[in-house]
């Protein structure tokens, strides 16, 4: 690295950018998200069998049609899409195309049916699945300064940080919609207007079906006071530094996402809280009666094993509090949990 770039001031979007996915970047790395951090997905099967029944009614919704698309976004190395595909009925799984949306190279053994591309192809019918791809997307960072002006936040790969030109143009009406910040010198706001342009760009990849984000969120009500820019290395929690060695993450603003992809889809989505998303599809993480433990003692242990799994999966205070952003185009959404409250951070 030269003394160059190390020393190169950039907005965190470009920073963010290049640690993750450029030559080298993060996301690029042979051992994959999976060898630094723990999404629904590593935690138990039980996820990718719910997304499963999410894509059998969604099915159902459509009416059975002869294609039906299942694209998992961000797919990592391809775990979601193969659990998927492994929990599908017989008489659906012949319909189904499945693709898998990742910069990195194609993992070795991928099954053959999965399409492997860097962007969902056009002309979907059936079910997006974006599970914490939205974080990962690069975004600006404001801060406001001693005069009360937010201004971009610049950073060196060292993870050095100043502060730029004042926030300027659609970035600042953004702002001022989804996190108006007050004249307090040091707030500090995630500029999402990125992530809503990508997910307005991922529903409009749909003619018929559902797209679902899933991850960490935070409505206008309950935004941060600083922001939430951190990094994950090898399962902890770090500074977030530019270096391409880390994560670099930061939580998202699902509804002003929904109301894009609201305005794209001509039908309101809906944010609900994974728990509640995941009960609705039969993860209820209840422990097996005793009664199993003296009757069928290996299918005792089975259950209580599956229902430790689902209580990690549904859990207040970690994985079930985030975010399912829902988004039908041209269907019913096959999700509408009529008792839930909407999520919120």
């Amino acid at each position: 690295m030269t003394e160059e770039t190390t020393d190169q001031w950039r907005g965190w979007r470009a920073a963010t950018r290049a640690a993750l996915y450029g030559p080298g970047g993060f996301y690029r790395r042979p051992e994959g998200p999976a060898g630094h951090f723990r999404t629904s997905v590593h935690a138990s099967p039980l996820f990718a069998e719910a997304v499963a029944r999410l894509l059998c009614r969604v099915d159902d919704a459509l009416g059975r049609p002869g294609r039906l698309d299942f694209v998992d976004m961000a797919a990592g190395r391809g775990e979601l899409v193969t659990g998927v595909l492994a929990a599908l009925p017989a008489d659906v799984l012949p319909r189904v195309r499945a693709c898998a949306v990742e910069l990195a190279e194609r993992p070795l053994g991928l099954d053959d049916q999965v399409e492997w591309l860097p962007e969902p192809p056009g002309g979907l019918t059936g079910l997006l699945f974006a599970n914490e791809w939205l974080d990962n997307v690069p975004l600006d960072v404001a801060e406001v300064d001693e005069d009360g002006v937010p201004r971009t936040v610049l950073v060196r790969r060292d993870g050095a940080e100043r502060l730029g030109d004042p926030v300027g143009g659609d970035e600042a009406d953004w702002l001022a919609r989804w996190w108006p910040l007050p004249p307090e010198e040091g707030l500090r706001a995630e500029i999402g207007l990125p992530r809503d342009e990508a997910w307005a760009g991922a529903v409009a990849a749909l003619d018929r079906g559902l797209a679902v984000a899933v991850d960490y969120a935070h409505s206008r009500e309950t935004r941060p006071l600083f922001g939430t820019l951190t990094g994950f290395r090898a399962g902890r929690e770090t500074a977030p530094v530019p270096d391409g060695k880390r994560d670099i993450t930061a939580h998202v603003a699902l509804d002003a996402c929904a109301a894009r992809s609201a305005a794209l889809a001509e039908r309101q989505g809906r944010v609900l809280r994974q728990r509640d998303a995941l009960r609705a599809l039969g993860i209820v993480g209840a422990r097996p009666p005793l009664a199993l433990a003296s009757a069928q003692p290996a299918a005792y242990v089975r259950a209580l094993a599956s229902a430790g799994e689902a209580a990690e999966l549904t859990a207040p205070g970690g994985l079930g509090d985030f975010g399912w952003l829902l988004q039908p185009v041209g269907t019913a959404n096959p999700l509408d949990i009529t008792d839930a409250p909407d999520a919120r951070a």
